[in-house]
């Protein structure tokens, strides 16, 4: 099949992706990313930039062996599990809370069997290097991962900052959590420890990368232009040999007929 160019002004490419570079906001337990100048324009006539990132920050993928050994790398993952139909679906959601089954059976467009769901909880407006996008956001855990198992779809996409829920997480979970503190408002705002409500370490990162769906964390960018649309999505990652994950640009493909 050969792609009818003169048909491309019906169509238009949004950026669902944060941007990346000098300063962007990370998980909190990764070392800052370094761009480093080799030779620049008055120098050499030339750019040249060394950089030196860890590959979970701003919008990326993660490959399933990032999370449960023996499985596939990033080479490993078909391209196809990156494009494919996809739908934004409005759950708006406040600090911790959770999003769940129930919600999903109510979004709307409905969610179908091989879409590549993309989630606004409206958190992305946070994004930035701040505790309340990286620490206190709402997220999905093992009873929203098994739904989306169930359901058979393709992949999903977040806009916020993983996954799992943080509390689910290194944050909060294990012998020693990177935000201790957490546990501690956990308790004074629910009574609880958030091991009870929270009791396994990322279980949907589990339950979707080790069932072929693709994982995408941190989407934002334009979101808000596609929710509760249909439309083609396109995330090609790098063919990284031995990769745990990579940086991406999500982009939406939407017929201009469709926006606002």
């Amino acid at each position: 099949m050969i792609i009818d160019t003169d048909r491309l002004d019906d169509y238009e490419l949004i950026d669902l992706s944060h941007p990346w570079g000098h300063g962007a906001p990370l998980w909190p337990y990764f070392p800052d990313l370094k761009i480093e100048r080799f030779h620049y324009h008055a120098k050499s006539q030339v750019l040249s930039q060394q950089i030196t990132t860890f590959m979970h920050c701003t919008t990326h993928t993660d490959a399933p062996a990032h999370v449960i050994e023996g499985t596939p790398f990033m080479d490993e993952v078909p391209l196809t599990s990156f494009f494919g139909n996809a739908v934004c679906v409005d759950i708006p959601k406040e600090k911790w809370e959770v999003i769940t089954p129930e919600d999903l059976d109510k979004a709307r467009p409905e969610i179908r069997p091989g879409d590549i769901v993309i989630l606004h909880t409206g958190w992305h407006q946070y994004y930035g290097d701040n505790t309340k996008y990286f620490i206190y956001s709402p997220g999905l855990y093992r009873e929203a991962g098994e739904w989306f198992v169930e359901k058979g779809v393709k992949g999903v996409g977040c806009d916020h900052q993983a996954l799992d829920h943080p509390l689910g997480t290194k944050i909060a979970w294990g012998p020693e959590p990177i935000c201790p503190f957490t546990i501690d408002e956990y308790k004074a705002d629910t009574g609880r420890h958030p091991g009870e409500d929270f009791p396994d370490w990322e279980p949907c990162h589990r339950l979707l990368l080790g069932n072929g769906i693709v994982g995408f964390e941190n989407v934002g960018g334009d979101i808000d232009r596609v929710v509760g649309k249909r439309f083609t999505v396109a995330a090609f990652p790098w063919r990284w040999r031995g990769g745990d994950g990579c940086i991406v640009r999500l982009v939406a493909i939407v017929p201009k007929s469709e926006l606002d």
